[in-house]
């Protein structure tokens, strides 16, 4: 970390980082309307690596027009869904055959390791699209008994939603593309996908692979951009039928309140605080690296990230020490540098965050076990932080950071109950974990989180299978799985007198 690290990328991606990177809208890669563009950087050096077309309001209508045409009178609409199926099957075959180059380009728009890209982010994005393949073909009604008087055949069918926006956050690009497209697709709708400013190039390339796996002009749009202009755009756009978002709460109650111009539905996956709970008789070896994983991962830059970390009394020290333990293991880097193992935030205005949360901590009484300030000049790179004695009053406690930084906080007595409200004590529910070795305390503590995903000896699952979401100010529905589908869609029921 002491001397300015060059990365070295594979030639398809120098390529690709060389072009002009226009947006894709009607099948057609085009300049934005306005004819501006901006930078995008690797943040494990601060440094320019392509610049993007800008979108506007102008060119997400260009965007929706097109969606539209493809949804209510193209080609798509004209597709069986096992041909759909088959063509989303396709796109995960090609990010898989292209899994090197898309885990580089990961790598140096996000600053994720590149093996956590390698391993994580390219192959769970192609299970997604195979995941959601195999559900093109069961996308079902059923069929109703009625208990007026008289013969009817009454049942219900499942229609897509329409033309969807989707606005994709800078954690983890592909993969959240991933989780928007593929069910979105499988259900039939047509798409205007924004990513995020800071990280765009993924999408861009998977909006290639997407034209490579031959889905018709239309159906998939990608307009680069800046929230307030493009992605504010989409959410009040009267012509789009439905809003996906992830990201900060914040930017949530925004797009909800664009959304009530034509009462378009709305899915979020917003922010969280999440507790990782260790009882006294959990498997340490387990717990600490676990509880380590739940916070430090990818930057800490995790929505449902173990930023509350709940220890028995009794356990408590060893709990701290061994996490600790684990970050000081932790080889921080650039993310092409091999052996990294956990890379950079993704900006100089989320380093800021972070650093700034650290000193609001301290300042109000809290101490740094591990960790606690920025590594180096160049790029943004925060070591793995542990606060102890913090309490549920201080801002650290109370707020998503979304960095790698952890409150450690001990519970002094065996009160299921009470431990239950520590946890949730937030405005958050989006994920939570449970480590212990008692199945009643587990099963308890289940039912009383407040939570959209519990782990027990785990602190969560990206598999496709697994829905995920929160309760309170975490968002609106469930993404993955099953649950995953029924966002992307609409019943309408049929009544039929014979």
């Amino acid at each position: 970390m002491n001397a300015p690290f060059i990365p070295s990328v594979g030639e398809k991606v120098k390529a690709f980082l060389g072009r002009e990177h226009k947006l894709l809208i009607g099948g057609q890669w085009i300049a934005a309307q306005a004819g501006k563009s901006f930078d995008t950087y690797d943040p494990g050096t601060g440094r320019v690596i392509a610049r993007v077309a800008e979108g506007a309001a102008a060119d997400i209508d260009r965007a929706v027009m097109a969606a539209r045409a493809a949804f209510d009178g193209g080609a798509w609409g004209r597709i069986t869904a096992s041909d759909r199926g088959r063509m989303i099957w396709k796109l995960g075959d090609l990010i898989e055959q292209h899994g090197a180059e898309l885990a580089e380009l990961e790598t140096l728009n996000n600053g994720k390791p590149l093996a956590s890209a390698q391993r994580g982010d390219v192959p769970l994005s192609a299970d997604m699209f195979r995941y959601m393949a195999g559900w093109a073909t069961k996308i079902t009604g059923e069929t109703l008994d009625v208990s007026m008087p008289g013969s009817y055949h009454a049942f219900t069918v499942r229609e897509p939603v329409g033309v969807v926006g989707q606005i994709i956050p800078w954690n983890a690009p592909l993969l959240m593309a991933a989780w928007k497209l593929a069910p979105a697709l499988a259900t039939g709708c047509t798409i205007v996908l924004k990513p995020a400013e800071q990280t765009p190039l993924s999408a861009l390339r998977l909006g290639e692979l997407i034209q490579e796996a031959g889905f018709p002009d239309g159906v998939v749009n990608i307009v680069t951009g800046f929230g307030p202009t493009a992605g504010a755009a989409i959410a009040a756009h009267p012509d789009i039928d439905k809003v996906a978002f992830t990201g900060s709460s914040d930017v949530g109650r925004i797009i909800v309140q664009a959304a009530a111009g034509n009462l378009k539905k709305v899915s979020l996956e917003l922010g969280g605080k999440s507790p990782v709970i260790v009882f006294p008789d959990a498997d340490m070896s387990v717990a600490v690296p676990g509880a380590a994983q739940a916070i430090f991962a990818n930057s800490g830059q995790v929505c449902t990230a173990g930023s509350r970390l709940f220890a028995h009394k009794s356990i408590f020290d060893k709990m701290v020490e061994g996490v600790a333990a684990e970050a000081g293991k932790i080889r921080v880097g650039h993310g092409m540098q091999a052996g990294t193992q956990m890379g950079p935030v993704i900006s100089k205005t989320q380093l800021e965050r972070v650093t700034g949360y650290i000193e609001q901590g301290k300042a109000a009484g809290a101490s740094v076990a591990a960790g606690g300030a920025r590594i180096g000049n160049e790029g943004y790179f925060i070591a793995p932080t542990i606060l102890t004695g913090t309490t549920a009053d201080m801002s650290v406690v109370k707020e998503e950071i979304f960095g790698p930084v952890v409150c450690a906080m001990r519970f002094d007595d065996d009160d299921i109950e009470r431990v239950a409200r520590q946890a949730n004590d937030t405005i958050f529910g989006l994920a939570g974990s449970v480590w212990t070795r008692e199945l009643s305390t587990a099963h308890k503590m289940v039912r009383r989180i407040r939570a959209g995903r519990i782990g027990v000896n785990i602190h969560g699952s990206v598999d496709a299978a697994l829905p995920t979401g929160g309760f309170k100010q975490s968002g609106w529905g469930r993404e993955r799985g099953r649950e995953g589908l029924n966002l992307y869609t609409e019943v309408k029921s049929v009544i039929m007198a014979l």
